[in-house]
């Protein structure tokens, strides 16, 4: 690879700003097919702590082109996140194409923000030959800021303040980066982030989301590609443990809505850790459809990892088993008393109390929203007593969980508000001390009346595991999740933030008689 050039580039957009992007050749004259990424942290990055760096990819006979966005990098104007890209984006592909080196065959690549620039664009612009967007979404509720009506505590503000941070920079803002690091370094901003955001970044995505993820009417935005972009080879990647799962799945049904064709590949991986063989495959991607045009693609339609026999598989939408919590009241108190029932045995009426003291919250682990993502497990905190623990009996024979575990649950609280964070988990046959977690959910209630039973709903990250003859299955319940989400203070008047003198003790009655725990599908369509 040391053959490899690269030199720097300005695209003029048609209201005067200069776009600055960085591109790197391959050895000979070309021309060659393009690998587009527009991403908001800088050229040279290039995303390099997920992707291999662009010399690789122009190794294999790939122009690679890496632009900074407006307002970010060696880029001019105001950055001003999503709203901005469509035009750019739209533009952007015109220049790519008529660069001399380019042979008209363009495929985008890039994550997380970068997998949304490769996603929106003005009406009528003609759509990449080729897309693979990774750990995205349209939403910017759901899959950007929220989950069950709760902000993305540790992940909302911890990214937005690296923009801040960002922007801090770009304005020679000494003060106000060491104070962001700071923050972040020493975890204050778990306490302190609404305010650096407010004072730093303050017309920042994540300032705006984190305000109307308590707003009474909220006005959230949810992009809209082009269905002819849909409609183009398609390859989407998440990960089990990554916050934009559900933005991915969104993707490849509307795709499928559209008539396209989509690939999707959900891997072992947490948004910033992946797993090896992911550049290979989308190499491969790549080769088929901007090198080879003809030759029929050899990827399975939906590939996904099981957690737990650690092997890929293909996509199986079998009927799952449905369950039904089962306690004589003693579930937090006791975590070998709760029992996770099949729904074919009777239902029994019964009630577990569950006290939420945001002095001590229940923390977040391992998942994928807490500040330490991935396989975790959760043994030292199911054995608390404010957590109301389920267990299964061991599983007979083999049991193949694939798609979005759901569970149906009647609670009233003593508070005005409050919230119910839910993992499921695996105890392995014969293994002491271990309870493995698979996923978790969370529902924020807001402005409930005191008392009253209420039907609720909390729909947890998708999972694909094999559960084999002697393991079990378990669902832990809490009042809390820190720091995944803020703590919710029981009083509406209050913002859901870090634990402060206004966080109320909350006791939350949890009514068992129609509890129901069932795994929806992966894919809806």
């Amino acid at each position: 690879m040391n053959s490899i050039r690269y030199r720097d580039e300005d695209l003029q957009l048609r209201d005067g700003t200069v776009l600055k992007s960085r591109i790197w050749s391959p050895q000979g004259n070309g021309p060659w097919p393009v690998l587009l990424m527009r991403q908001p942290y800088g050229r040279e990055i290039a995303s390099t702590i997920t992707y291999a760096h662009p010399s690789w990819w122009a190794s294999k006979g790939y122009l690679v082109v890496i632009q900074d966005v407006r307002g970010q990098g060696g880029s001019g104007g105001e950055f001003s996140g999503f709203n901005q890209e469509a035009s750019d984006t739209s533009q952007t592909h015109n220049w790519v194409r008529s660069l001399p080196e380019c042979n008209g065959l363009l495929g985008t690549y890039g994550f997380s923000y970068q997998g949304l620039t490769q996603l929106i664009a003005e009406e009528g612009t003609p759509p990449p030959d080729c897309i693979i967007p990774a750990m995205t979404g349209l939403s910017e509720d759901e899959h950007w800021s929220c989950e069950g009506g709760a902000f993305w505590w540790h992940l909302g503000i911890g990214w937005g303040l690296q923009l801040a941070a960002q922007k801090a920079q770009r304005e020679k803002n000494w003060k106000g980066w060491h104070e962001i690091r700071e923050n972040l370094e020493s975890k204050k901003y778990l306490y302190n982030g609404h305010d650096l955001l407010e004072k730093y970044d303050p017309e920042g995505m994540a300032y705006k989301w984190l305000n109307l993820s308590s707003s009474k009417t909220p006005q959230w935005k949810t992009h809209k590609p082009l269905s002819s972009w849909l409609k183009k080879p398609l390859l989407l990647i998440g990960g089990w443990w990554d916050p934009h799962l559900k933005g991915i799945l969104d993707i490849f049904e509307k795709a499928k809505k559209a008539g396209g064709n989509p690939k999707l590949l959900i891997g072992p991986a947490t948004h910033l850790q992946w797993w090896e063989g992911a550049q290979r495959t989308q190499l491969d991607f790549f080769d088929s459809h901007l090198k080879e045009k003809n030759k029929e693609s050899h990827f399975s339609h939906i590939n996904l990892w099981n957690l737990t026999t650690k092997s890929w598989e293909l996509s199986v939408q079998n009927k799952t088993p449905t369950w039904s919590l089962r306690s004589e009241g003693l579930a937090s108190i006791n975590h070998l008393e709760g029992f996770l029932a099949p729904n074919s045995d009777l239902e029994a009426d019964s009630e577990v109390k569950l006290v939420h003291d945001p002095w001590r919250p229940i923390p977040s682990i391992g998942g994928h929203l807490s500040d330490t993502p991935g396989e975790a497990n959760r043994y030292q905190l199911d054995i608390r007593p404010d957590v109301a623990v389920f267990t299964s009996d061991s599983i007979s024979k083999d049991l193949r969980l694939e798609g979005i575990p759901t569970l149906f649950l009647e609670t009233n609280c003593d508070r005005e508000c409050f919230d119910l964070f839910v993992a499921l988990s695996i105890i392995p046959k014969a293994v002491e001390n271990t309870v493995t977690q698979l996923s978790t959910g969370v529902l924020r209630i807001a402005d409930c009346d005191k008392g009253i039973t209420s039907a609720r709903e909390i729909r947890l990250q998708p999972i694909l595991a094999t559960f084999k003859k002697g393991d079990r299955l378990r669902i832990s319940i809490s009042g809390s999740g820190w720091p995944a989400i803020g703590i919710n203070p029981g009083q509406s008047k209050y913002l859901c933030e870090g634990p402060s003198p206004n966080c109320l003790v909350t006791t939350i009655s949890l009514l068992l008689l129609n509890s129901k725990l069932k795994f929806e599908s992966l894919i809806s369509s």
